[in-house]
């Protein structure tokens, strides 16, 4: 069932990362030029995370994630692909949301431009494929996502089914059940590789 579309607001992100994380799993992820797709898969980071960018405190190249809930936080990863974080609990506490995956819904052939790929499941299957085809980039990083930015996240009322397991990539702390997905998606980045579930 769906409702009023609308911004999420500040309020959704002051939250602990995994409460986020698993709230985010079927919003709509929008830019200004009418690129949507839905959110299908994420992660969350706390800073007391050994894997969080934030664990060793604020650096120049983290300083988005110590910022207000809603923004963005983006980094380059291997020098060589951009990923994008929704950054939330209160401001100076370092937390955030990967995103890694979603369902493209509009602005297809945009997006398809900005990957140089025609496969639909693959435009955003991963953080780095996500970010290159909304066109995110530093730019971007401490930009707000509540609204009237580039970059808007949306609540249609969609809730999905939401599986959480283990993240992706990670030589710290890797195990840890902070990947949420919706398991039924082919869109998913890699298919969920844990028992670990939780209800909505």
């Amino acid at each position: 069932m769906t409702g009023a579309i609308r911004p999420l607001p500040r309020a959704f992100y002051d939250r602990a990362p995994e409460v986020v994380a698993r709230a985010l799993l079927g919003m709509r992820l929008r830019h200004v030029d009418g690129r949507e797709a839905r959110l299908v898969e994420v992660e969350a980071y706390a800073a007391d995370d050994p894997a969080a960018h934030s664990f060793r405190g604020m650096t120049a190249r983290n300083r988005a994630m110590f910022g207000p809930p809603g923004h963005l936080y983006v980094y380059l990863s291997h020098g060589i692909h951009w990923c994008a974080n929704l950054v939330c609990e209160g401001e100076g506490n370092g937390a955030g949301v990967l995103l890694r995956a979603a369902e493209p819904l509009a602005g297809i052939d945009a997006m398809r431009a900005a990957r140089g790929r025609e496969s639909l499941r693959e435009l955003c299957a991963g953080p780095g494929r996500l970010a290159q085809a909304f066109g995110i980039d530093r730019t971007l990083d401490g930009s707000d996502a509540t609204g009237g930015g580039t970059i808007t996240v949306i609540d249609d009322g969609v809730r999905p089914d939401a599986l959480a397991c283990a993240r992706i990539g990670l030589s710290k702390n890797a195990d840890a059940p902070l990947r949420f997905v919706v398991p039924e998606s082919r869109f998913l980045s890699r298919p969920p590789g844990s028992a670990f579930t939780t209800a909505r």
